[in-house]
C-alpha cells in the first residue's frame, strides 16, 4: 500500500488540465441545438428557413437529415431475456421526425461560423409541436389508458425480469412470525458533472475525431458507432482530462451523432459546449426507481425469505445502461450480507415522458441496500429484536465464502468477506454503545438525535469479457502504458505507473500513462464502468510487467553471455549470480528496440466489496434542519494499492450519497415539464453535508485477481443512502413519525413531524 499525492494533481488545480473545449483545430465553427420545449407532441412542422439566412450560419440539420444519413439513437442493451422477451427497443432517428418526447430533447442542429451567429439562428427556429398526454412517472406509465411513448413498446412496459423461486418465497412467508413491508423511492437524479457534455467533431478523409470526455474509448465508440454505422476502425475519440462522469458520460448521445454529420456536410470541425441548462435536460438522470420490499422472519429473528418488487423509469428511451442495470445489480444483491434461503423478485422497466436514464455512480447498488437495510431495521422495530442483534444474527460468516447467488442474472459468487469484523469495527468507532448519552443530551438542547447502520455488499467488475494493455519502451528508456479506460478523477497516471514501476524496480518517474483514442493503440477491455479500475486493468499491468521481467531477464542473459538461471533482477537492474556483470532495464530497452514491448490480457474479474457505515444526525423539530454530526466508514475494498486514492473514491461517493439522502431528486409536473432545471431549484450536495468523518479500511483480499483488490468508486454511495435514512428514521421515530423516505429536507422533515 502506498500514499502520497496524484502527478496529475498539479495540472488540474493550477488550471492547466485539457478539457474538450479547452481543444481548438482550425477552421472550427459551432453549433447550438433547438431542444423541444414539449415533454410529448407531434411534429406538425419545424421551420428553419429564416435561419438559414442568418449571417454566418453553414448548416441546420433535423431529424429528416439525420434519418438521410442512417443514423439513430443507440439502442439499449441486456443480457437476459424478460418474461416475455427481450427488451423492447426502439428504432428511430438520432433527431426526432415524427414526435417529441420529453422536455429538452434535441430537434434541430444550427451550424455557424460564431456561437453567437448558430445562437440568433437558432432563436428565429419555429417549432409547430401538437401536444400530446404527458406520461409522468413509471406508475402512470403502467396505467390503463395511459398514453403510448412508442408503437413497439406496447404498454409502455419494455422490459421484465424475474428471479428467484416465488413458490419457495410463498411457503416462507406464510410460515413467518413477522413480516415487514417498506416502500420506498430512489429519486431521479440529475448527474451534473462539473464540465459540461461538449463535443468537437472533425472529418478527416474517411475518419471522424471526436473530442468529448468520456469513461472508455471501448464504451462511447460501440455506441457513436451503432448510431452511425461506421466501422469503428474509422473512428477516433480524444480526450485527456473529463471533468466528472459517473456513467452519464459512458456512451454517445444524439448530440455526437449531430455534430459528427455537420462536420461532414460543412467540411470543417464543428464544436458544441453545453450551458449548464442543456446539461441538466440532456444529460442522461439517474437512479428513478420505485421499490417495495418485504423480508420474512422467525420468532427467533432467523429470516426467512425475501421479495422485492421494482419499478424503474428509464425515460423516453432505453438507453444501454439505464434499463440494464436495475435488473442486473438488484438481482446479484437481493439478499444483502445476509444468509436468507428464500429470494423472489420482480424488476419491470416504463418509458416515461423525462430524460433518458442512464447507470449513474452506484448504478441501483444504493437502491437495493438501501431496500434490505431499511427492511431489516423495520424488521427490528416489529420483533422487538435489537437491530444491531438481528443483522448479527443473519449475517453471513467468514466460513460462508465463496456464496454461490442463485439470483444472480450471470452466474455470480461472493468472492471473500468478514462481516463480523466490518460490523464489530463500525460499531466501535462509531461510539454506538455510547449513543443513548448523546441523544439524551441533544434532548436537553431540543433536538432529535438518531443514529443507524448499514452493512452491504456490492458487485464490482466485469462489464468485458477481457482487459488488455500494452507496455513499451522507447529510445530514451522511458515506459508507456496504454489501456482502455478513460479517468474522470480516479488517479490513472498515478497509480498505473507507480504498480508497474514496483514490479519492474524502477523510478516510477520514468513511466507514464498516455490518452488512447482507441484505434492508433487498439486494445480490448472496459472503461471507467462498476467500480472495475485496478481489479481489471491494474491486474493486467502487473501481469504485463512481470512478462516483460523475463523478457527482460533472457535477452540479458544474451548481452552478458550468461545462462538465463544465472541471471537475477535486482531494481531495475540484471545482474550475473557471483560475476560483476550487469545491464539495466534502460540499457536493454536501448539496445534491443521494441524486444521489450509487451501486450497482455487477462478475463475480467468480478468481486463483491463490502462495508459497514454509522451515521449519526440531528434534527430541530423546530425547523426541520437536519445536520450529519458524526459518520464512520468501514470499507473492505479487498488489498489497497494506494489509500490516498481510495479514500479519495470514498469521500466522493459518500458525498453523492449524501446529496441524494437530504435533496437532490428531479421534480416534473403533471405536463412533464422539469421543475429542478436550475441549481436554484436543485439541490446539489454541499461540502459542510459531511463535516466529520472517519474512513477505516478492513481488507479481505478477493481472490478473483492476482492483486487481491475489489472495487471501492461506488462504495460510498451505496453505504451512504440506508445508513444516514436508518439515523434519519431512529431520529423521527422519537416523535412517532413512521416511513420517512428520501429526500431529507427541511420542509418535508418539519411537515412529518407536524403530521405525527
Amino acid at each position: 500500500m502506498t500514499t502520497g499525492g496524484r502527478r496529475e494533481d498539479r495540472r488540474l488545480v493550477t488550471g492547466t488540465g485539457r478539457y474538450t473545449a479547452d481543444w481548438r483545430l482550425d477552421g472550427e465553427v459551432h453549433g447550438v441545438f433547438v431542444r423541444s420545449d414539449h415533454a410529448h407532441a407531434v411534429i406538425e412542422g419545424i421551420d428553419t428557413d429564416t435561419a438559414r439566412e442568418m449571417p454566418g450560419v453553414l448548416a441546420v440539420l433535423t431529424g429528416a437529415d439525420l434519418k438521410a444519413a442512417g443514423y439513430r439513437r443507440a439502442p439499449g442493451r441486456m443480457p437476459v431475456e424478460g418474461v416475455d422477451g427481450p427488451l423492447k427497443a426502439v428504432d428511430v432517428p438520432s433527431l426526432p421526425i415524427d414526435r417529441v418526447r420529453y422536455v429538452g430533447e434535441p430537434l434541430v442542429l444550427v451550424v455557424a461560423e460564431t456561437e453567437a451567429q448558430a445562437r440568433d439562428a437558432a432563436e428565429t427556429v419555429t417549432l409547430d409541436l401538437d401536444p400530446l398526454p404527458a406520461v409522468v412517472g413509471a406508475a402512470a406509465a403502467l396505467e390503463a389508458g395511459a398514453a403510448l411513448l412508442h408503437d413497439d413498446i406496447p404498454g409502455n412496459r419494455c422490459f421484465e425480469h424475474r428471479y428467484g423461486d416465488d413458490s419457495a418465497t410463498e411457503a416462507a412467508f406464510a410460515g413467518a412470525a413477522h413480516v415487514v413491508s417498506v416502500a420506498l423511492e430512489g429519486n431521479r437524479l440529475i448527474g451534473n458533472p462539473m464540465e459540461p457534455k461538449a463535443v468537437l467533431a472533425e472529418w478527416r478523409g474517411d475518419e471522424v475525431h471526436l473530442w468529448s470526455g468520456h469513461q472508455g474509448v471501448t464504451a462511447i465508440r460501440p455506441s457513436f458507432c451503432a448510431a452511425t454505422g461506421m466501422d469503428p476502425e474509422k473512428v477516433f475519440v480524444h480526450a485527456e482530462d473529463v471533468g466528472g462522469a459517473f456513467g452519464i458520460r459512458g456512451d454517445a448521445y444524439p448530440e455526437h451523432a449531430a455534430l459528427a454529420l455537420a462536420s461532414k456536410e460543412i467540411g470543417r470541425p464543428v464544436r458544441w459546449v453545453a450551458s449548464r441548462s442543456e446539461t441538466i435536460v440532456s444529460d442522461m438522470h439517474g437512479r428513478a426507481i420505485s421499490m417495495t420490499v418485504e423480508l420474512a422472519l422467525d420468532a427467533e429473528g432467523s429470516f426467512l425469505g425475501i421479495r422485492h418488487d421494482w419499478l424503474v423509469d428509464c425515460g423516453a428511451f432505453p438507453s444501454a445502461a439505464g434499463p440494464m442495470t436495475p435488473v442486473v445489480n438488484s438481482a446479484a444483491m437481493a439478499t444483502g450480507a445476509y444468509r436468507i434461503p428464500a429470494i423472489s423478485g420482480r424488476t419491470r422497466v416504463a418509458v416515461t415522458n423525462a430524460v433518458p436514464v442512464t447507470a449513474y455512480r452506484g448504478a441501483a447498488r444504493p437502491e437495493m441496500a438501501y431496500a434490505v437495510e431499511r427492511a431489516v431495521d423495520e424488521a427490528a422495530r416489529v420483533s422487538g429484536i435489537d437491530r444491531v442483534e438481528l443483522r448479527r444474527r443473519n449475517m453471513l460468516k467468514g466460513t460462508d465464502f465463496p456464496y454461490r447467488l442463485t439470483t444472480a442474472v450471470v452466474p455470480s459468487e461472493y468472492d471473500s468477506g468478514d462481516f463480523s469484523t466490518l460490523l464489530d469495527t463500525g460499531l466501535s468507532a462509531g461510539g454506538w454503545n455510547g449513543f443513548d448519552a448523546r441523544r439524551a443530551e441533544a434532548a436537553s438542547r431540543g433536538k432529535l438525535r438518531g443514529i443507524g447502520c448499514a452493512l452491504f455488499i456490492e458487485p464490482a467488475g466485469g462489464v468485458a469479457p477481457v482487459d488488455e494493455v500494452q507496455i513499451s519502451f522507447d529510445g530514451s528508456g522511458k515506459v508507456w502504458l496504454d489501456q482502455v479506460s478513460q479517468a474522470s478523477g480516479q488517479g490513472y497516471e498515478t497509480v498505473y505507473p507507480r504498480l508497474v514501476a514496483g514490479v519492474l524496480g524502477i523510478d516510477e518517474a520514468d513511466v507514464s500513462l498516455r490518452f488512447q483514442d482507441g484505434v492508433t493503440v487498439a486494445l480490448k477491455g472496459g472503461g471507467a464502468f462498476g467500480s472495475r479500475s485496478m481489479m481489471s486493468q491494474g491486474s493486467v499491468f502487473d501481469e504485463a510487467a512481470r512478462i516483460v521481467i523475463r523478457k527482460a531477464r533472457a535477452i540479458a542473459a544474451e548481452m552478458l553471455e550468461a545462462e538465463e538461471d544465472a541471471i537475477e533482477a535486482d531494481g531495475g537492474v540484471y545482474r550475473v549470480k557471483g560475476a560483476n556483470r550487469s545491464v539495466s532495464l534502460s540499457d536493454i530497452a536501448r539496445d534491443r528496440p521494441g524486444a521489450l514491448d509487451t501486450r497482455a490480457e487477462l478475463p475480467s474479474p468480478k468481486c463483491f466489496p463490502s462495508g459497514m457505515h454509522v451515521a449519526e444526525v440531528e434534527i430541530d423539530p423546530e425547523t426541520g434542519a437536519r445536520e450529519l454530526v458524526n459518520y464512520i466508514s468501514v470499507d473492505d475494498c479487498g488489498t489497497v494499492i494506494d489509500e490516498t486514492l481510495v479514500i479519495g473514491q470514498i469521500h466522493g461517493g459518500l458525498v453523492q450519497g449524501l446529496g441524494q439522502v437530504f435533496g437532490e431528486k428531479v421534480s416534473y409536473d403533471e405536463d412533464g415539464q422539469l421543475l429542478t432545471g436550475t441549481f436554484m431549484d436543485y439541490v446539489m450536495p454541499r461540502a459542510d453535508m459531511l463535516k466529520k468523518v472517519a474512513i477505516l479500511l478492513r481488507a479481505t483480499p478477493s481472490p478473483s485477481n492476482r492483486l487481491g483488490v475489489k472495487g471501492v468508486g461506488e462504495a460510498g454511495t451505496v453505504g451512504s443512502l440506508p445508513a444516514v435514512m436508518n439515523a434519519v428514521a431512529d431520529a423521527l421515530a422519537q416523535k412517532g413519525v413512521t416511513g420517512f423516505d428520501m429526500p431529507a429536507t427541511p420542509g418535508r422533515l418539519w411537515q412529518a413531524l407536524q403530521s405525527a
